[in-house]
């Protein structure tokens, strides 16, 4: 279930900057305007989880015309969270956020109005983009910025479908400051493609040994014995088997697909083994 404590709150000092989600055991996904000033990369950050402990981080990539941002948790720390799996959007579907920037604040939810629409950010980028509808009539919407949207649909398991980014404003009056209960979140597959979370090296780290899993719970299966020749075809079945699923849930496209099984069969087969079996 992606339903239990995925999402984090960032922090600099004392100052709540917004919060995110972990795509991995190593790295947050957020809106880049949540971290406000704090766009330097490599500039350093707390994360706590969503079961109050805390954890240190680094911004890591950003993508400032689509408002992504890439956080890297430091390697000392130990995260052992539930990761949630990727999915792709269907109109007319329900969806939640299960992310509230405080615990007296309401859950977002409500229905998919589009599940892959060509929209320009704020930023200036064209994304592909969710449009949704919220159920809760808020008017003010900020601070749930850079959360998850997640599936509720009852027939399949919850997926996470993309990143809360931004509210449009209430055209009927357009000087009055009034927002709609409209919102656009990049998808999923969007953000990390943007965010370089899909290229061979990538996956292939997540499949080295000593790192503790995955992108995102389909990774599960991954081997994390170190390499040998007796396990290296084991290796590579376990990354195609990864990616596949990734194309076939939508999150890469067939080509991307096919061209990262390639790299990926590469690298794991220029890994130098570490002896130990026949």
């Amino acid at each position: 279930m992606t339903s239990v404590g995925y999402w984090v709150d960032l922090y600099q000092g004392e100052q709540r900057l917004g919060g995110g989600f972990l795509v991995d055991r190593w790295r947050v996904i957020t809106a880049l305007h949540c971290l406000g000033g704090l766009t330097a990369l490599d500039a350093d950050l707390d994360i706590v989880l969503a079961d109050g402990s805390q954890v240190e981080g680094r911004v890591r990539r950003q993508d400032e015309g689509a408002d992504l941002a890439l956080i890297e948790i430091s390697s000392q720390f130990d995260v052992t969270r539930p990761i949630p799996v990727a999915g792709v959007a269907q109109g007319g579907e329900r969806w939640r956020s299960p992310y509230r920037p405080a615990e007296n604040e309401a859950e977002l939810g409500g229905h998919v109005d589009n599940g892959a629409l060509a929209y320009k950010c704020v930023g200036g980028a064209k994304i592909e983009a969710l449009q949704l509808t919220a159920s809760q009539p808020l008017g003010d919407f900020s601070g749930y910025s850079g959360g998850p949207v997640e599936s509720t649909a009852p027939d399949r398991e919850p997926a996470v479908l993309g990143i809360l980014l931004e509210q449009l404003p209430d055209r009927a009056s357009p000087h009055s400051g009034r927002y709609t209960n409209v919102l656009f979140a990049a998808t999923i597959g969007e953000a990390m493609r943007r965010l370089n979370l899909l290229d061979a090296g990538h996956l292939m780290d997540v499949l080295r040994p000593g790192r503790s899993e995955h992108v995102p719970q389909l990774m599960s299966g991954a081997d994390s014995s170190p390499l040998t020749p007796a396990n290296r075809m084991a290796r590579v079945d376990s990354a195609m088997r990864i990616i596949q699923q990734l194309s076939d849930l939508g999150v890469m496209d067939p080509v991307s697909a096919d061209q990262v099984k390639f790299h990926a069969v590469k690298l794991i087969m220029q890994e130098e083994p570490s002896g130990g079996e026949e």
